[in-house]
C-alpha cells in the first residue's frame, strides 16, 4: 500500500499517514505560468495499491482537476489498483435537475474520476447517498456520526438534548445521530428562494426547555445555521450548537456564526482549515484522520468499512 496526496488538505493527509505508519508519497505538484498543472510522482509505483487523498475543496476546480491528473499519472505508472480518498466531494449538491436547462454537476464528477483511472471512492458524508449510484466503480460513504457521538457524550452528556435536523433532507442523518445519543429530533421547516438563502419556516417538535444540537453535512455562508439556532431560541431552546461534517465557511460565514445564537460550530479537517482567520472563539475542529485511516487500512486488506459503524 502506498499513500500519495494532493494539495488540498496536506495537514490531513500527514495525518492519516502517521494513523498507518506509512509515509506519503514523494510527489511534485507544480503549476504553469498559465495556471496549468503538473504532477510528477517520485517513487516507483508500479504494482502498488494506492490511496490517493485529495478533497475537491476551494478552490473546487483547480483541486478537482489535479485529483484527475494525479490519478492519470499513477495509472499511466501502472499502479495496480488506485482508490480516490475524497474526504470532500465538492459539486454533491447538485445532485439533481432542479429546474429546466440546469446540470447533474455530481453526476459529471462521478464520471469525470472514472473515466480518468479510478478503481475506487472513499469518501465521507456525501450531501446524498444516492451519488454513489452516480459512479460506476466501487464507492465508500464513511459516516462521521461515530466521530461527533463521542464528542458530544464527552461535552454535553445526554440529558435534556435534542437533535436538529436542519431540513427535511437531513432527518436520517440526524435520526441516525439521535439514535446512538438516546435523544429526540426536531427538523427545521424551511425554504430557499435561491442557491445561498434559506428561510425558516417552522419548527417540527418540542424544543422548549432542550439543548439542541444541529446536525448537518455542509455548513458553507452559515446562513441557514444561524437562522435555525435563532428559531430555535425563539422555541425556547435552552442552548444551541451545530455539528457539521464539512466546513465551507465561505465569504462572511465565521463573522456569521460568531454573532449568532450558536454556542459553537464543530466542523471536521475534511476542508483545509486555511489561515488563522478559520480560528474563531466559535469553530471547532475534530479531526476524522484516524477514521479515514482505518478505513484504508480494511480497504487494503480486503476487511469489512461497514463493521467501522457497528
Amino acid at each position: 500500500m502506498k499513500l500519495m496526496a494532493g494539495t488540498a488538505n496536506r495537514d490531513l493527509a500527514k495525518a492519516i499517514a502517521n494513523y498507518l505508519d506509512s509515509p506519503l508519497t514523494e510527489t511534485d505538484i507544480e503549476r504553469f505560468s498559465d495556471g496549468e498543472i503538473f504532477v510528477r510522482i517520485a517513487e516507483n509505483v508500479r504494482g502498488e495499491d494506492v490511496f490517493l487523498i485529495q478533497s475537491t475543496s476551494n478552490p473546487a476546480n483547480d483541486h478537482l482537476m489535479e485529483l484527475l491528473i494525479c490519478i492519470d499519472a499513477l495509472k499511466r505508472a501502472s499502479s495496480k489498483r488506485i482508490t480516490a480518498v475524497v474526504p470532500y466531494f465538492g459539486y454533491a449538491r447538485q445532485d439533481r435537475k432542479t429546474g429546466g436547462r440546469t446540470p447533474i454537476t455530481a453526476k459529471l464528477v462521478a464520471n469525470l474520476i472514472s473515466q480518468a483511472g479510478a478503481d475506487r471512492v472513499l469518501t465521507l458524508d456525501l450531501h446524498a447517498g444516492q451519488i454513489q449510484g452516480f459512479f460506476d466503480i466501487p464507492t465508500d460513504n464513511l459516516f462521521v456520526t461515530p466521530v461527533f457521538e463521542d464528542d458530544i457524550r464527552r461535552k454535553y452528556g445526554e440529558s435534556d438534548l435534542m437533535i436538529v435536523s436542519p431540513d427535511v433532507g437531513g432527518v436520517v442523518r440526524a435520526r441516525a445521530l439521535a439514535s446512538r445519543l438516546n435523544a429526540d429530533i426536531a427538523i427545521v421547516d424551511k425554504r430557499r428562494p435561491k442557491a445561498g438563502q434559506s428561510e425558516v419556516m417552522n419548527i417540527i417538535g418540542d424544543v422548549d426547555g432542550r439543548r439542541c444540537i444541529i446536525f448537518d453535512d455542509i455548513v458553507d455562508s452559515g446562513g441557514t445555521l444561524c437562522n435555525a439556532a435563532a428559531a430555535l431560541k425563539e422555541r425556547g431552546a435552552i442552548s444551541v450548537a451545530a455539528y457539521a461534517t464539512h466546513g465551507v465557511l465561505s465569504g462572511k460565514a465565521r463573522e456569521r456564526i460568531d454573532k449568532s445564537e450558536l454556542t459553537e460550530l464543530v466542523v471536521t479537517d475534511s476542508i483545509a482549515v486555511g489561515d488563522g482567520s478559520f480560528k474563531t472563539k466559535s469553530v471547532r475542529e475534530l479531526s476524522i484522520a484516524p477514521l479515514l485511516g482505518e478505513a484504508i487500512r480494511r480497504i487494503a486488506n480486503d476487511e469489512s468499512v461497514s463493521k467501522l459503524f457497528d
